[in-house]
């Protein structure tokens, strides 16, 4: 942290970790994930972490806005070398519009960031730009600009009927979706706890372990979360385990377990699965352990840092019963929760990622006990890594059937069924239920 002893108010720190962690995610290259990851343990108090969120989402929904606004505000645009300085400019913006941030405070306070982040020369400019934006309002611009032009044609050509509301989808805030538990609980029961905390939530119709909270808290402020009666997970997410549906001790392999909020989801429902869960990055692992360990089901599960599709290095040969494949994916179904896979997405991905999936089924269908199920899902909604793929598996593999999920799952899509972003409140999602006809 550059010069700390001139930050003038305590609203100062989080708007100069967000303009890091902005700058970093616009002009770096990084993953915000993990620079929130990184960043947010260095601020003691919750509500400060929680500002540092909202400000870098506001702004990674929708940066073009922002970027047309200070266009057209400035006679001379902003050189290479002031990255840091539009980050700021984007987390002060962001603050009056869309956050709607009580403007005094928003406004002194990201000026004394810029002068805490050596811009003390520029803190007059951050202060006549955040003025005339709070005097003239941001002008709206196009909220989707910001897509890369191969993929807003690919989503065109595959959902003609519901680009806008994909787009429109794209930048809204989503709802908190949490698990309950089962083996600690019901979710009437602990529905009820949340309504005596003052937190209101809604069961769902689909996700028999959800709850809806449809403003966003702390996982500090969920009763009992930190002894694991209750996880965050998006419904969509939940419905794995109702698509996998294995049979009670199976014995079940989850593929590319990270960070494992499905792989805990199905021992909540069956303490006497024989779960074996791998992923091909160790480090994540060590995340999967952690959300297992609290929610004390870590004795239940076998993992392994291995590639999934290298089964010679890591399969026993004894077959499973059900086999979960949550694919690598262009996560085109979860931009409103991870905005930055528009900054970071090149059109040569798709290539290198339907490649891996193709890889993936391929190497592990024999893996597959004969009459077993491997449930095929990801979190995009792009046909080529969805329905595409799936049938172009089916025609390559004749021991492999499509087995019917219902609407529950989304709209039919090919053999499968696919979710939208912000259809009842859920992200994006692919869903492929095979099985595997016996000799």
């Amino acid at each position: 942290m550059k010069h700390p002893h001139r930050m003038q108010s305590p609203g100062v720190q989080p708007r100069v970790i967000a303009t890091r962690v902005l700058d970093a995610v616009l002009h770096h290259g990084r993953s915000l994930k993990a620079e929130l990851a990184q960043a947010l343990p260095s601020l003691p108090d919750p509500r400060d972490r929680a500002l540092v969120e909202a400000i870098c989402f506001a702004v990674l929904r929708q940066p073009a806005r922002f970027e047309s606004a200070l266009s057209a505000w400035m006679s001379k645009p902003l050189g290479y070398r002031d990255g840091e300085l539009k980050a700021l400019l984007f987390a002060g913006f962001a603050q009056l519009d869309p956050l709607k941030l009580p403007a005094h405070a928003a406004l002194a306070s990201t000026v004394d960031a810029a002068r805490a982040i050596g811009r003390t020369h520029q803190a007059g400019l951050v202060n006549a730009l955040l003025r005339r934006a709070q005097r003239e309002g941001i002008p709206a611009g196009d909220a989707h600009a910001h897509w890369p032009a191969w993929l807003r044609e690919r989503i065109a050509a595959d959902w003609p009927k519901d680009e806008a509301a994909i787009l429109d989808a794209s930048v809204s805030e989503p709802p908190m979706w949490l698990r309950v538990n089962r083996r600690r609980g019901t979710p009437a029961e602990y529905m009820q706890r949340l309504q005596d905390a003052g937190i209101p939530a809604q069961p769902d119709d689909n996700a028999p372990d959800a709850l809806r909270l449809d403003a966003p808290v702390a996982v500090a402020a969920l009763p009992g979360f930190s002894d694991g009666e209750v996880s965050v997970q998006d419904a969509s997410a939940q419905l794995v385990v109702e698509a996998l549906s294995p049979a009670t001790g199976a014995r079940v392999l989850d593929a590319c377990v990270a960070p494992g909020g499905k792989a805990a989801h199905l021992l909540e429902r069956d303490a006497t699965l024989r779960l074996s869960a791998i992923d091909i990055d160790a480090q994540r692992l060590v995340r999967v352990q952690e959300n297992l360990t609290r929610l004390k089901l870590g004795g239940s599960i076998q993992l392994a840092a291995v590639d999934a599709a290298e089964t010679a290095a890591w399969w026993d040969g004894v077959p499973f019963d059900a086999v979960l494949l949550d694919a690598p994916c262009s996560a085109t179904g979860i931009v409103r929760r991870q905005p930055d896979v528009l900054q970071h997405r090149r059109a040569s991905d798709l290539d290198a990622l339907t490649a891996t999936q193709a890889r993936l089924l391929d190497a592990l269908w024999p893996t597959v006990a004969p009459g077993g199920v491997l449930l095929y899902a990801t979190c995009s909604i792009l046909k080529a890594e969805n329905e595409a793929q799936v049938e172009a598996f089916l025609s390559r593999t004749p021991n492999a059937v499509a087995e019917p999920l219902d609407a529950r799952f989304g709209r039919a899509a090919g053999v499968g069924r696919q979710r939208l972003p912000g259809e009842l409140g859920y992200d994006g999602f692919y869903y492929a239920r095979l099985r595997k006809q016996a000799a």
